[in-house]
């Protein structure tokens, strides 16, 4: 009875310690979202000062309407969008394409060993940022849509997860639409590719999320401010006045009232927004596919 007791109150112990341990972690994950939205409601002293910590300090909305108005920040925004949309969809189509003939043996396809070889190296070791650069600008991409889309859409590490969970798919699936003559191409879109959503979902959030936050590549491949990325955009961003420009008494009242830091915050936050809705959507599907995904026979 005694050892029962001691048992069940190590369980006790043991829950209590888990449900703490995971209380930390998932303040930890949402305190930094919480504090940026707080301070892109203070007022400036407040956002200036640090004096900012788990509510807004006299909250307003004036940095929110100067991003209602600001054309730059919304054509960054439209850029970015424009970015995750068809840089996701050529990214997936890309490795899945490549995925599927890797998933089989050395047998059935004869170039998968030295291509395994060579992705693997690739995933190692990279070329470094100045050849990068100069083959964007030998294809002419330099200060194009093109060039954010196209450079980096294919990560080693994501079509290993692709293609490890074809290998991990029934083979009688692909010898029976064979025997009913389908080929290689309507096997991989129309047996294939429906019963490998979890993967798929996975990569998609990846990929999106890859893309939506980088900015690297928007400083380094556009010369134009006008053709910045979102991201690329928020690093460049800040409470000035323009040089030539005459202001307004109004424009001269709204940066006087309004924090760099806070308008900055404002834009960070608004930025995470299109993550977070997509994400709920997807998280079904990202346990499975990462675990199914990630194990190699």
């Amino acid at each position: 009875m005694n050892m029962i007791e001691s048992n069940s109150l190590g369980t006790k112990i043991f829950k209590i310690f888990n449900y703490c341990l995971l209380a930390f972690l998932a303040f930890s994950c949402f305190y930094p979202l919480w504090y940026t939205f707080c301070v892109s409601l203070s007022d400036k002293l407040a956002a200036e000062g640090g004096l900012v910590t788990f509510y807004p300090i006299r909250p307003n909305v004036n940095t929110y309407k100067l991003i209602m108005g600001d054309a730059a920040f919304w054509n960054s925004f439209r850029i970015s969008v424009m970015r995750v949309i068809f840089g996701t969809v050529w990214s997936m189509l890309a490795m899945i394409m490549m995925a599927y003939p890797l998933s089989k043996t050395n047998r059935e396809w004869k170039p998968r060993g030295i291509l395994m070889w060579i992705l693997v190296f690739c995933m190692l070791f990279n070329g470094g940022t100045i050849p990068w650069f100069i083959t964007v600008r030998n294809y002419g991409l330099i200060d194009t849509m093109a060039a954010l889309i196209f450079a980096g859409s294919v990560p080693v590490f994501n079509v290993l997860l692709l293609m490890n969970f074809f290998r991990n798919l029934p083979s009688d699936l692909e010898e029976a639409a064979a025997i009913d003559g389908a080929g290689p191409w309507r096997i991989l879109w129309q047996i294939i590719v429906p019963c490998s959503k979890p993967i798929i979902a996975t990569v998609i959030l990846f990929v999106s999320v890859g893309y939506w936050n980088e900015y690297f590549q928007g400083l380094v491949l556009m010369n134009k401010e006008s053709n910045y990325p979102l991201q690329t955009y928020i690093r460049q961003i800040s409470v000035a006045i323009p040089v030539g420009v005459t202001l307004t008494a109004e424009q001269y009242q709204q940066l006087a009232q309004n924090s760099n830091k806070a308008l900055e915050a404002a834009k960070v936050f608004i930025s995470m927004i299109p993550m977070l809705v997509i994400y709920p959507f997807l998280q079904k599907y990202f346990v499975t596919g990462i675990t199914i995904g990630a194990v190699k026979e």
